[in-house]
């Protein structure tokens, strides 16, 4: 497990009981403490080096006011995940799981859309793909939300840059049912795991 991370993809409150809530979201959140419960090798130690446990990667969707993407400005979503705003925090269930170093926003530039966590950065102006080769990971378990858009594109991103994905099926929550599993389907023949 040691050359093994977790991806926690957008699993923000605009997702789950917002102004673009997915259907699964409250059970994805449950799931996906769960999961990240039984597999960090943390021994309860609040001081443990962050290389002595499996690491947790949260990815943020982390928008202006003024985003593109948002309907008034002439794109496709409702107003969500604005920076500041409870919207765009992640989920009180899964925030002793976060490390400040590895929260990686996208969507901040006001003109552009991000839906893969590859276009995120943390902090410190690092990308997803810098932070996991410095932490020499190969392998990658992904959930969040959504399937079929910021879940799919970081998969997808991660598979390309070479790392192994498994996505976590139970820990997924999606904008619509029938786009979930075409997505899982598309996925799986692409050579991403699913669990």
């Amino acid at each position: 497990m040691k050359d093994t991370a977790i991806v926690v993809v957008d699993m923000l409150y605009d997702f789950i009981d917002g102004s673009l809530a997915c259907l699964n979201a409250d059970a994805a959140v449950k799931a996906t403490a769960k999961f990240i419960d039984s597999n960090i090798a943390s021994d309860g130690d609040k001081d443990v080096e962050i290389l002595d446990t499996l690491p947790v990667l949260f990815i943020r969707d982390h928008h202006p006011a003024d985003h593109c993407s948002f309907k008034e400005n002439g794109g496709i979503w409702p107003v969500h995940c604005v920076a500041g705003t409870r919207g765009g925090e992640i989920h009180k269930d899964l925030l002793q799981y976060v490390n400040e170093d590895l929260v990686f926003d996208k969507g901040c530039d006001r003109a552009m859309e991000q839906y893969s966590g590859f276009d995120g950065v943390n902090e410190g102006g690092q990308s997803l793909g810098e932070v996991l080769e410095l932490l020499d990971i190969k392998e990658v378990a992904v959930v969040g939300i959504a399937t079929e858009f910021c879940v799919r594109n970081t998969c997808e991103d991660l598979l390309k840059a070479g790392f192994k994905v498994t996505l976590m099926k139970d820990c997924l929550a999606y904008v619509d049912a029938a786009g979930h599993d075409k997505a899982l389907a598309e996925m799986a023949a692409e050579g991403i795991v699913i669990k």
